[in-house]
């Protein structure tokens, strides 16, 4: 059975403080408290800029408690999978991979985390795009998450597998054009991106309250389900909750972590 590691998409939110952070920590507090309890984290403010290595240094340095040391994905900057460039990507891929060095130099780098929007369609030039895009990341672990349902086809599934990429398993609402489920192994690491189910506010452009849902016991034992599939064909499995509002991500990822007995 693979290895199981839980932690969230994120750690620095103001209202974790009391739900999870201790009252009167400070920003400074968060990513060692938060490495003191879980063994994994996805950087996400990488998505909306490119991430800088001396940054990410500091962050190994305050991602190590107690003699353990916190291990990191961390999602592609938005101009490699939203906003494309097809004349300046290939300089944003040098430069993001020079960023991510420290990480990988001490083997504390899990996946890239490349998520593509509702609105990255299976087409030509896209899937050309997507082949780059991996061939430029080759030797770095990759795991793809996509949010369009075309993209769950048979050429896709056997395309990450040749270039040993990560399929994302995904949990959202269970809406139309929305990805389906697809608990599929394609490479030795699996990926969970558990986003909440939160019908009504899925579509708006307020973030916070699309992820905002708290899953219950039920739900959690149906996804540990999940997991164990993947669990028996892959060598480590990483589970990131992105309910992120008012701490229910870090609720759910000890609640998972007891059903899981990890």
């Amino acid at each position: 059975m693979a290895k199981i590691i839980i932690g969230t998409c994120g750690y620095h939110y103001k209202d974790w403080v009391g739900p999870f952070y201790p009252p009167g920590s400070k920003d400074s507090d968060f990513l060692p408290y938060y490495a003191s309890q879980f063994g994994t984290l996805e950087i996400n403010y990488s998505y909306y800029k490119m991430p800088e290595a001396e940054q990410l240094r500091r962050m190994l340095k305050d991602g190590t408690s107690a003699g353990t040391e916190l291990s990191f994905s961390i999602k592609a900057t938005n101009t490699l999978t939203h906003k494309i460039n097809p004349a300046e990507w290939p300089k944003e891929v040098k430069n993001y991979l020079k960023a991510i060095e420290p990480l990988r130099e001490v083997e504390r780098l899990e996946a890239v985390l490349f998520q593509f929007p509702n609105s990255f369609h299976y087409e030509e030039e896209n899937r050309r795009y997507l082949d780059k895009l991996l061939e430029a990341f080759a030797g770095v672990p990759a795991a793809v998450e996509f949010r369009n349902a075309e993209w769950g086809n048979n050429r896709v599934l056997e395309g990450l597998k040749k270039r040993e990429a990560t399929l994302v398993s995904t949990d959202e609402p269970d809406l139309k054009g929305l990805a389906p489920v697809l608990d599929l192994a394609t490479s030795l690491l699996g990926y969970f991106r558990l986003h909440g189910r939160n019908e009504q506010n899925w579509w708006g452009s307020d973030s916070t309250a699309r992820y905002d849902y708290l899953y219950n016991e039920q739900e959690l034992k149906g996804i540990a389900e999940r997991i164990k599939i993947i669990a028996g064909k892959a060598k480590k499995i990483l589970v990131y909750f992105n309910n992120h509002a008012r701490g229910q991500a870090v609720k759910n990822a000890k609640m998972l972590e007891t059903i899981l007995n990890v």
